[in-house]
């Protein structure tokens, strides 16, 4: 049964290639939480429960079955960073009683970079059979260990904005170059666009949180 979230119902082309309902929707919520991030504003996690359900969505009527299934994972870390957020130890508070932005370790930083490393690797071959395992719900998945790299990097750049690490910024900055070539490679007109956005935004993002945390070191 069509509904209004089909690929089918195309609002706009861009360079030939339709644009959804869906598409544009994901793109307006991305967009906004993405600027309340850079505001390190609590609200961005409200919006961020919408934009993984659209994403969800989006990823499943392209096959990019990767990003499709970390959506329910990204809104339970989304949940996990809400609250870390909003109930800070009483030694994490900054000026307004809200968790303050933190660095990692140089120890922290090579332990995310390998169980990210560990992660794609696994995920990848998992995708690569994906179909064959579940051939009447998955067709057969597109550029799986890209998809899977794209997929570690954002459940790190993730986990890191929930705990309000300023290193989060460097992940995002390589999520968003990788997601230009994932859409477009993809079929997307209009998320490789955004993604464009999304890495100017982190720039900005990263130069806030940086102010911050000098403030409230």
């Amino acid at each position: 049964m069509e509904t209004i979230f089909s690929i089918d119902n195309i609002l706009f082309s861009i360079g030939g290639q339709g644009v959804s309902l869906v598409e544009t929707l994901s793109v307006a919520t991305g967009l906004a939480c993405v600027y309340l991030a850079t505001k390190a504003k609590v609200a961005n996690f409200w919006v961020g429960y919408i934009y993984n359900i659209l994403l969800f969505i989006l990823f499943y009527q392209k096959g990019l079955y990767s990003s499709m299934l970390v959506q329910p994972v990204s809104f339970a870390i989304n949940l996990f960073g809400h609250w870390r957020w909003t109930h800070p130890a009483k030694e994490e508070e900054n000026s307004r009683h809200q968790l303050k932005i933190t660095l990692l370790s140089n120890r922290q930083r090579v332990f995310h970079i390998f169980v990210m490393i560990a992660f794609m690797a696994l995920w990848g071959i998992v995708l690569t059979y994906l179909d064959n395992l579940f051939p009447s719900v998955f067709s057969e998945a597109k550029r799986p260990f890209l998809d899977a790299f794209v997929t570690g990097a954002i459940l790190t750049a993730q986990y890191l904005s929930a705990q309000k690490k300023l290193d989060c910024w460097a992940v995002w900055f390589t999520v968003n170059i990788t997601n230009i070539t994932l859409y477009l490679l993809a079929g997307l007109a209009f998320l490789p666009m955004v993604s464009a956005g999304y890495l100017v935004l982190a720039f900005f993002g990263f130069a806030m949180w940086k102010k911050m945390w000098r403030e409230n070191r």
